[in-house]
């Protein structure tokens, strides 16, 4: 058995020989790091720089100011107390959120497993009458009118039509037009017909979708993947959560309510406060930096194409016209009074609308192909939407156009004229009006939570605080109305404000705190959450 006299001099002389070994390694490892922290350091560097481009300097120290904001409340909210505290008060909201949507009592029944027997069609339609006044004791609140948008209901006979179509294609799905031919050739024709009436090229093209939710996210999807592919762009920053594609929030010039030019992006008209964007100055600058424009007409949809000038209003251009516009959404369950669940996304080109397409030639089931999100879709609600567009026509929608305007232009004149107190947002042209307060007295959030209690259901805008009503046809009848209850509810609102509304809670939250936005967006959960409370 050998014995090591110096174990240090044993190990110097391997310590030594391995650091010879490993010299001219560590030398390119250390070359290595450098490199990897130089390249992230231009990455970051250069999101910087396109981020202040993008936003500016003052807004950029705001989104910094904010961030620093956020992160010292959310580390005072840690405290012991403090959770507590956000605990209570979120149960307490969750709580009114439940007993605001949900059935209770002892005569409310609730069908949890399926019956061991089928029931019959007089049950169900008792069952259903039974469900529809359980909450409120009554059904059918909505033909009162007193609803910004939400129901765009053409009539009696139109419902007769819609479900006379739904019953005929029931069970049809576009997925298979070899099955089901008319629904084929009924959604070509509605694409058709909708791309007239924005004066689409002969090269347009579009696709139905469920909503103006997916139209405009097939608009992202396909900008996405054409400036992947046609100018090497692998990190947008355009557009939305789905996609993990960078958001920048558009600044909105705060008179006239349109977007600042330096940004492709417009609606005609907008939700918050009916506004027009200036769609030609954005086709401009597509045409000069060869880029796609889209343009929400989600809610503009039957309203905009029809000429308003002989009622004294004009819009600016904003469809396939104007030489940049390469994308349009419309949306036929609105103003064109089709069956929930239908909308347009019209593109310039087949070439552009490609980039919508799902395809996978490789999926052991077969190659698959779908134009949109949705593999499966309800060819009844497109058979409906092709009925309601055959059986109004031109001349039926203009009508309907000219009510609506007249009754909207009709409201925000009489505010501007007879209600001191509050102002109209902007110059709206169409079918939405917005009006915010310009009395130290009168919280507009108060005035909305006074017409609630009057039994409107009104809309709420931020930046500036705003109430907002879409007229409908269903609005047109009870304009005086609207305008009475508005009157009074500005005096309740100045004289006894409640500061307990829905409104003023919520967003009042909202503005609470640099993380109030978080704190409504919990809420906002918390509604989602109760929707599926059986």
């Amino acid at each position: 058995m050998s014995s090591i006299s110096n174990p240090r001099a044993a190990l110097v002389q391997p310590l030594a020989y391995a650091k010879e070994l490993l010299g001219p390694l560590a030398g390119k490892l250390d070359i290595a790091k450098s490199a990897l922290f130089y390249y992230l350091l231009v990455i970051y560097a250069r999101k910087a720089y396109w981020h202040l481009r993008a936003r500016g300097i003052t807004a950029s120290v705001k989104d910094v100011y904010l961030l620093v904001s956020q992160f010292v409340v959310r580390l005072f909210l840690r405290l012991p107390s403090m959770q507590r505290k956000v605990t209570t008060e979120m149960g307490k909201a969750r709580l009114d959120i439940e007993n605001k949507l949900v059935p209770k009592g002892p005569n409310v029944v609730r069908h949890l497993t399926l019956p061991e027997d089928g029931k019959s069609l007089d049950w169900i339609l008792a069952e259903m009458e039974k469900m529809d006044i359980e909450l409120t004791g009554q059904s059918g609140i909505w033909t009162e009118g007193k609803l910004s948008g939400a129901v765009y209901h053409g009539g009696e006979e139109l419902q007769k039509i819609i479900t006379t179509a739904y019953d005929r294609y029931c069970v049809s799905n576009p997925l298979h037009p070899d099955v089901f031919p008319a629904v084929r050739k009924m959604e070509a024709e509605i694409v058709a017909m909708v791309l007239k009436l924005y004066n689409g090229p002969d090269t347009g093209c579009g696709v139905v979708t469920s909503g103006g939710t997916e139209s405009i996210i097939m608009a992202l999807k396909t900008y996405r993947d054409w400036g992947r592919k046609v100018k090497g762009i692998t990190e947008p920053e355009m557009g939305a959560a789905y996609f993990n594609i960078k958001v920048h929030v558009i600044p909105v010039n705060s008179y006239t309510r349109k977007v600042d030019l330096k940004h492709l992006v417009g609606s005609c008209i907008n939700y918050p406060d009916g506004a027009q964007d200036d769609i030609a100055g954005l086709s401009e600058l597509a045409l000069k930096y060869n880029l796609g424009v889209h343009v929400d007409c989600c809610l503009g949809s039957f309203i905009i194409p029809f000429p308003l000038s002989p009622l004294g209003l004009q819009l600016a251009p904003f469809d396939f016209r104007l030489k940049g516009v390469t994308s349009i959404s419309c949306d036929t369950h609105k103003y064109g009074f089709a069956p929930k669940g239908t909308s347009v996304i019209m593109y310039r080109t087949p070439e552009l609308r490609r980039f919508q397409y799902y395809v996978n030639p490789h999926w052991t089931g077969g190659v698959y192909a779908s134009p949109s999100i949705s593999g499966s879709r309800p060819g009844a609600l497109i058979a409906g939407a092709w009925a309601v567009m055959q059986h109004i026509g031109t001349k039926g929608y203009l009508d309907s156009c000219r009510s609506i305007v007249l009754a909207t232009r009709r409201i925000a004149d009489a505010v501007s004229a007879s209600i001191p107190e509050l102002y109209v947002l902007g110059d709206p042209p169409a079918s939405v009006v917005a009006f915010g307060s310009k009395h130290p007295q009168v919280d507009a959030f108060e005035v909305g939570d006074a017409m609630s209690k009057r039994g409107w259901h009104l809309a709420s805008v931020t930046n500036p605080k705003a109430i907002h009503l879409a007229v409908t046809r269903l609005t047109v009848p009870v304009v005086d109305t609207f305008l009475a209850d508005l009157k009074d509810a500005v005096q309740e609102a100045k004289l006894a404000p409640s500061g307990k509304g829905t409104m003023v809670a919520l967003y009042g939250l909202g503005e609470s705190s640099a993380v109030g936005p978080e704190m409504v967006g919990e809420i906002a959960t918390a509604f989602l959450d109760t929707l599926y409370k059986a």
